[in-house]
């Protein structure tokens, strides 16, 4: 059905890009700066609208952190994301994007953020950039694979249309926030090509626990401030501080998220994730048990906690709902137990409600340009191949970086580079 182009050039060669998020937007800069003439078909009304909706909080692009341990933020698959960032990693992509005229500063905690905060007038000059090297756009045109004769089908407004192009880039998202477009249902057109794909499971999302009524009532929508929480993984724990919010069904937020994968395999494993809250990490435990071994004097335990140990609100409110009566009667046992509080997990949230998704084409499936070896000439980038990475501007480095190696594996196979080694 496809078949590889010789060594004769071609004298424009057209390539389609299925998605206009970060990767496909990346991989049509590539390719358009080269002379190759590039489409982008996109479902909804206008590109970017997941990228933008991430930058409402404030446009984290990227990490500052030292690159092994930025690396190590991929978990499993952080062997095979390692030479796209290689290639085009977190100093590429501030220096990207100051070409494109968009300064950048580094928060406190080592996140890269864009001096205005903002995702739109980033896209915005982008689009501009593109436009201005011929990179056309049509909206409205929901990929439904292909033709008994290779050619891409697309539903549009005017109905079913059919394209061919010499090289295509599927950079289709993940399944999560299906409003926004990436809601998965390209997996069915890859599979039915025998494309292994691994299903698309929820990743830095919320997660379900037993909360009692009285807690959830009260304590629901609440953060949860200046905490560490660890989850043990292969036998070995892994701290870490920040923040989370109690919701009606269990906890959301960053801090949450950092370990999203982890909680998520103990679930399927053993039906329930377990993580440990630290509600004092700047206390070490022995400093803590001096402090509540002191006389309580006509103090109830809970101002006793409140004037000794800083345990109020919330955190109070946790250890009465997480603690058993026991705990309460050793002060040994309680200062235990507010040093590593455990939260029983049960499930995840909804995946259409997760920042991002786990699992998409593996990597097994694509050569080192992120070509189909089953389908040559289709590349694939982005958030639908079978990685993730906690929030913190991991996810946003990684699809700016498979949509660049995306773009200039289509050159090398169009041959307009020696090798696809980028």
């Amino acid at each position: 059905m496809y078949t590889r182009h010789d060594s004769r050039r071609l004298i424009q060669p057209f390539v389609a890009i299925i998605g206009g998020g970060p990767a496909g937007l990346m991989a049509a800069e590539a390719l358009s700066q080269s002379g190759v003439r590039v489409d982008v078909y996109d479902a909804m009304p206008s590109v970017g609208r997941k990228f933008l909706m991430a930058g409402k909080g404030g446009m984290n692009i990227t990490h500052s952190e030292a690159y092994d341990i930025f690396l190590s933020r991929y978990g499993k698959r952080s062997g095979v994301i390692k030479p796209i960032l290689d290639a085009f990693g977190s100093d590429q992509l501030i220096k990207w994007l100051r070409d494109l005229g968009v300064e950048t500063f580094i928060g406190s905690s080592g996140r890269v953020f864009p001096t205005d905060m903002k995702a739109a007038p980033l896209l915005r000059a982008w689009l501009h950039r593109l436009r201005e090297t011929g990179v056309n756009f049509h909206m409205r045109h929901r990929w439904q694979g292909w033709s008994e004769t290779g050619e891409l089908i697309f539903l549009t407004p005017q109905g079913e249309k059919s394209i061919r192009a010499d090289a295509t880039v599927l950079a289709l998202g993940g399944g999560s926030w299906s409003k926004l477009g990436t809601d998965g249902v390209w997996v069915d057109c890859l599979v039915n090509r025998n494309i292994p794909v691994a299903p698309l499971r929820p990743s830095n999302c919320g997660f379900e626990t037993a909360w009692s009524d009285r807690f959830r009532e009260a304590f629901a929508g609440q953060a949860v401030k200046s905490v560490a929480v660890s989850v043990s993984a292969g036998g070995i724990s892994h701290p870490l501080n920040g923040e989370f919010t109690i919701t009606q069904y269990g906890v959301e937020g960053s801090l949450i998220y950092a370990f999203s994968a982890q909680l998520r395999e103990q679930i399927d494993v053993t039906g329930q994730g377990l993580m440990l809250l630290d509600l004092l990490p700047e206390t070490e435990l022995q400093a803590l048990i001096k402090k509540l071994s002191r006389p309580r004097g006509k103090n109830s335990l809970a101002n006793f906690l409140r004037k000794s140990a800083g345990i109020k609100g919330v955190k109070a409110a946790l250890l009465r709902e997480l603690a058993d009566a026991d705990d309460y009667r050793d002060m040994h046992r309680l200062a235990a137990k507010i040093k590593a509080l455990p939260i029983r997990l049960t499930a995840t949230r909804p995946l259409d409600e997760a920042i991002s998704s786990a699992g998409g084409v593996m990597f097994e499936a694509l050569d080192d340009c992120l070509m189909l070896k089953d389908l040559p000439g289709v590349f694939c980038a982005g958030e639908m191949l079978d990685w993730e990475a906690p929030t913190g501007g991991y996810l946003l480095t990684a699809c700016f970086a498979s949509g660049f190696a995306a773009g200039h594996g289509v050159l090398e196979w169009l041959g307009d580079l020696d090798s696809c080694e980028l």
